[in-house]
């Protein structure tokens, strides 16, 4: 288990830090906190030495009587610099919740508490979760602050939408649940050292709907299940994941940097922006095939007249396209949703077709294994072979994929 440095800073939010300090004791991990003097007015630090079974700090001239350790850990035979031994110790550090003062002040390099003086000089993985009103967040100062820290190599969790603290407002600013932050911080852990360390990797998820007026659209029924499984099981890995999702109403798995789109023109973009700085892409989105040429300004009325005629178009191949312009250190994984007694000869082409490492074909007439279901059942075509997935939940078929992709990977340097 790891050593998590939970750093809180002053907001009404402090009190959803307590839940996550007592999750991740109860994970095993072993967990040491630090305040800010804001943070000390909205959450006791005897309730946080309670949950982890340690002095809190929140003066850098504070001495520490466990002299930088962690739980568990046996105290070192000196007396070293509290704010520089707990850090040295640490295999993660994040701020939860990070007012916009405390943000301001980290992108800055102000070092006026235990807080944000262990912040700059600590060298393991740092993230900090913002929390604070809409305006606040929205604010070109607060943005500027996290593009800063982004720049740096820290992790912004990214805020929930919700009610606010001030009576009556709503908007983004929230700060996620315990879970998910505990979440964002093991997959930051990774697997050190791992293959899949660091690596960027981009999923699509979900079904895309293209308008044939304000109200109706032409769409299918994927529900992003096996897309956001692969995202969650790729951040396990210790993957920097992006998420594009499709009208996808599951929430983002912890540690998934997540884009939300609605149609086909608008995957594509998103595809388009993010594919150049990774490498891996996975495609698990079902674009759809066809759009309404003219999509109507106004809601279509049944007593227009007794039926609809509807001409449709093409709409893109992201993935073809993207697939013409990839770099040789670049690994693309389609994905295809067949029914019928030559499904798999259809998702064989699209291999070709395409020009992609591998294409996950599986058979969505099968109910057990349709759209929305929990399990899948695939088959990995490969141009050297295939490899058959058995019925599984679609956590542990992630896994079997993504296991492909590393020996696809490693063939890649194998090559260089």
């Amino acid at each position: 288990m790891a050593r998590i440095l939970l750093g809180v800073s002053g907001g009404i939010a402090a009190y959803k830090a307590l839940e996550l300090a007592r999750l991740a004791t109860k994970a095993g991990h072993a967990v040491r906190v630090v305040m800010t003097p804001a943070a000390t007015r909205f959450v006791g630090a005897a309730s946080f030495e309670g949950i982890v079974g340690a002095p809190v700090l929140i003066d850098e001239f504070e001495r520490d009587p466990m002299r930088g350790g962690f739980p568990g850990d046996p105290p070192p035979g000196h007396d070293p610099i509290g704010h520089l031994e707990l850090v040295a110790n640490a295999d993660a550090f994040l701020v939860a919740p990070a007012s916009a003062n405390t943000i301001a002040k980290l992108a800055a390099g102000i070092c006026d508490s235990m807080l944000t003086t262990g912040f700059l000089a600590c060298a393991a993985p740092r993230a900090v979760a913002p929390a604070m009103n809409d305006r606040m967040y929205a604010a070109a100062a607060t943005q500027a602050n996290l593009a800063t820290l982004r720049e740096r190599g820290v992790r912004v969790i990214e805020p929930d939408s919700g009610a606010l603290a001030s009576r009556g407002e709503f908007g983004v600013g929230r700060l996620p649940e315990p879970d998910r932050l505990l979440a964002e911080v093991e997959s930051m852990l990774g697997s050190a050292g791992g293959a899949w360390d660091g690596m960027r990797v981009l999923v699509t998820a979900g079904g895309t709907r293209e308008p044939i007026d304000p109200v109706r659209f032409i769409g299918n029924r994927s529900s992003g299940r096996m897309g956001l499984a692969l995202a969650a099981a790729a951040a396990r890995r210790g993957a920097e994941v992006t998420a594009i999702a499709a009208n996808v109403t599951l929430p983002a798995p912890g540690g998934v940097r997540r884009i939300d789109v609605e149609t086909t023109a608008q995957l594509a973009s998103a595809v388009e922006a993010e594919f150049g700085s990774c490498q891996v892409l996975l495609m698990a989105a079902a674009p759809a095939d066809f759009r309404a040429a003219t999509p109507a300004a106004r809601k279509l009325s049944r007593e227009a007249g007794a039926g609809l005629e509807l001409r449709l178009e093409a709409t893109e191949d992201v993935l073809a396209t993207v697939a013409a312009r990839r770099r040789p250190d670049q690994t693309l994984i389609g994905f295809a949703a067949e029914t019928g007694t030559d499904a798999l000869d259809r998702a064989r082409a699209k291999l070709e077709r395409k020009a992609v490492d591998a294409i996950v074909f599986n058979d969505v007439s099968r109910p057990e294994i349709g759209f929305d279901s929990a399990a899948n059942e695939v088959t990995i075509l490969e141009r050297e072979g295939e490899l058959h997935v058995p019925l599984a939940a679609k956590e542990e078929v992630a896994e079997a994929i993504l296991d492909r992709v590393e020996t696809l990977r490693a063939s890649i340097g194998s090559e260089a």
